[in-house]
């Protein structure tokens, strides 16, 4: 009975015919948020966890939640010694805030 939130790009496969015929049979199950169409700041997001997947979860083995939490946050305080400065391309008062659109499917 839980509703799953999923946030997606706009990318065609996310709203193609097949994608939307099967969701259908799951009427209420899911809830969809899609991000604005210049939504740089998610794709560096994405690198960024395919990074820390790459360079520190890889191959892993923890023995505890609270061990993988730990490592994850060393993970980023090594990560901020050396901080990288991106000048964004859009500013917020340039996006159009109707693109953020939830769909309950």
């Amino acid at each position: 009975g839980d509703v799953i939130r999923l946030v997606l790009d706009n990318h065609s496969v996310h709203t193609s015919r097949k994608t939307k015929a099967f969701l259908e049979t799951m009427q209420g199950r899911f809830l969809f948020v899609f991000t604005p169409k210049h939504g740089s700041w998610l794709n560096m997001i994405e690198g960024f966890f395919g990074k820390m997947t790459r360079q520190m979860l890889r191959g892993i083995r923890v023995n505890t939640k609270q061990e993988l939490v730990d490592r994850i946050y060393l993970y980023f305080e090594e990560i901020n010694q050396s901080p990288v400065v991106h000048h964004w391309k859009y500013k917020m008062d340039e996006v159009d805030a109707s693109e953020c659109i939830e769909k309950t499917v």
